[in-house]
């Protein structure tokens, strides 16, 4: 019975990203278009870059400096973090070269999805052995993990859903993020349950927040500022920005 709700808390919080992705089912007059791409985009990566720094980063550090001391603790922090903008630049570039045809939009849209499966891997996995060893623990997270993957979802959808004019394509997108947290508890559970260990887990986040920051700032950022339309940038990053203070103050 542990492992079956185990498995359905890592499922849930992991699905949440589809939430995210029902925006596009809205309908936006074609002026408003970019106006809501722009406050979309700003909005995400404001999520993105305060996941990282109030979240991933602080709480991964401290782990490997407990564990390893000061010295060695800083070092695989910065090791992870910029093989962390190492890969995402890599994948960006094999992107781009495999989808020429494609619009910036619809790249970036992908870049989103893969940052966010490998930032949900490890969250489905810490989500799910919280569960397992106390399912009231793993509510909490759970909750706490659905509240940001919800706009993460918006990250993915919206730039894919513009560049395709796909709902379906926008919707499974989210679905393929989301999907990753169950997969990340299942093959925790079945492969890696006897060596996943907290220091484990905050390499591989920071290494997602090395990706997450990099591809908000040389991604998403010149995009959401491409329609100049600053005011509708500077309301996606208010929002955003209330919505991590307010999930840091609640769930920490």
């Amino acid at each position: 019975m542990e492992l079956i709700g185990a498995l359905l808390v890592s499922t849930l919080a992991g699905l949440s990203t589809v939430l995210g992705g029902l925006v596009i089912l809205f309908k936006f007059k074609k002026d408003n278009i970019t106006k809501f791409i722009t406050a979309s985009l700003a909005f995400s990566l404001t999520i993105m870059i305060g996941i990282s720094i109030t979240d991933l980063l602080p709480e991964s550090t401290y782990i490997l400096l407990s564990n390893y001391g000061i010295t060695k603790g800083i070092f695989f922090c910065f090791i992870m973090f910029f093989l962390g903008i190492i890969l995402i630049k890599f994948i960006n570039k094999l992107i781009t070269q495999a989808e020429n045809k494609k619009s910036d939009l619809y790249k970036l849209g992908i870049l989103n999805m893969l940052a966010l499966i490998l930032h949900n891997f490890p969250e489905g996995i810490a989500t799910f052995m919280s569960s397992y060893k106390d399912i009231n623990i793993g509510i909490k997270l759970a909750i706490a993990i659905a509240f940001h993957n919800i706009p993460e979802g918006i990250s993915i959808a919206v730039p894919i859903y513009y560049a395709t004019n796909s709902k379906k394509d926008a919707i499974l997108k989210t679905l393929y993020s989301g999907i990753a947290e169950p997969i990340g508890a299942i093959l925790a559970y079945i492969f890696l349950s006897r060596y996943i260990n907290d220091t484990f887990i905050s390499l591989i986040l920071i290494l997602v927040a090395g990706i997450m920051i990099t591809l908000a700032i040389e991604g998403m950022l010149p995009k959401a500022k491409k329609y100049n339309l600053n005011k509708f940038l500077y309301i996606g990053m208010i929002i955003g920005t209330a919505l991590i203070l307010f999930n840091y103050f609640v769930f920490n």
